[in-house]
């Protein structure tokens, strides 16, 4: 697959022509404080595995709605003192999993936090979080479930979880509230750019390859699916268009990482169909915190760096978190 979105010296000046709803920022105040209204009842249960230089809590705590969400703890082995935190969300149509395959962060000395995805689970990694809340038709998949309204939009619900879960992760007596860190790939990428612009006090963000961003161009550019699930959901619905791109902008990384406050090391692919580069650096160009990089993988798809991008997070991220 040859390149065939912007050159790269184009794609360091794009900008998102998404908008910006008038009451963002309201909108999402009131979210969140409505989950937190509900107690967030965060339980850690010791799980017995084989990993022995690790330790394991099955997690659950209340996300939106006051629903719970599942997810895993896992401390290195006979850890006394509290512990920088790495929380991080899954890709599209992934869950939780299984336990060992969570090594990286907490082999590296950190608490890593991995939170369940409601309603998703059966694309590849398992889940164990339903998600209780019915919508409207909408095409298979979860891109369009809602989307006649923000407020009842799917990734409403799992932002908020998202949130929820930082707080989780912090509320553990063996994790250090103050140096906490998010980090994603894909859709994990796209959330990670949404707590960042909701959570003001993380160090450091490392959104790899993010989807869910700059919704206008993605939704045209690719026909690839997450995002052709728009498309063919509006091929049915005719008319709906602009009701459809009013609700996605409240769901837009690109909003998000305008108010982000904390420093961030993207990845892009620059052969990726499914998060366009254009898209990635929509986000890129207009995250807030000026101590930002992107590590860019010229000949890549959307696995984009893979392990590589992992040992750049590696490299990275402890100096954010340990100081």
């Amino acid at each position: 697959m040859s390149l065939s979105d912007l050159p790269l010296d184009e794609l360091r000046g794009y900008r998102s022509e998404s908008v910006e709803p008038a009451d963002f920022d309201q909108f999402w105040a009131k979210t969140l404080t409505e989950a937190r209204g509900h107690d967030l009842a965060a339980r850690f249960e010791p799980v017995p595995t084989a990993l022995a230089t690790l330790e394991v809590f099955d997690v659950t705590f209340a996300g939106f709605g006051g629903h719970p969400v599942k997810g895993w703890l896992v401390l290195p082995a006979g850890a006394r003192e509290p512990l920088p935190v790495v929380v991080e969300y899954i890709g599209y149509g992934g869950g939780r999993g299984l336990p060992h395959s969570h090594l990286l962060w907490a082999s590296a000395g950190f608490a890593h936090f991995v939170m369940d995805t409601r309603g998703q689970g059966a694309g590849w990694n398992g889940g164990d979080t339903p998600d209780p809340v019915g919508s409207a038709s909408s095409f298979p998949g979860f891109m369009t479930r809602g989307v006649e309204d923000p407020e009842t939009y799917y990734y409403r619900r799992l932002f908020t979880d998202a949130v929820r879960a930082v707080e989780a992760a912090r509320s553990h007596p063996l994790v250090d509230a103050s140096r906490t860190a998010v980090l994603g790939a894909s859709q994990g990428g796209g959330i990670t750019l949404a707590v960042a612009g909701l959570v003001p006090d993380l160090l450091a963000v490392a959104p790899d390859v993010p989807f869910l961003c700059d919704f206008p161009r993605a939704t045209t550019i690719t026909d690839r699916h997450p995002y052709r699930e728009v498309g063919n959901y509006l091929k049915t619905y005719r008319g709906r268009t602009e009701t459809v791109r009013r609700t996605l902008g409240y769901f837009d990384g690109v909003h998000f990482a305008a108010r982000a406050l904390a420093p961030a090391l993207f990845s892009v692919a620059l052969e990726d169909q499914t998060c366009p580069p254009s898209t990635v650096f929509a986000a890129f160009n207009a995250y807030a915190h000026e101590d930002k990089t992107i590590e860019v993988y010229d000949f890549n798809d959307h696995e984009g760096g893979g392990a590589y991008q992992q040992a750049a997070q590696l490299a990275w991220l402890p100096a954010r978190l340990t100081a």
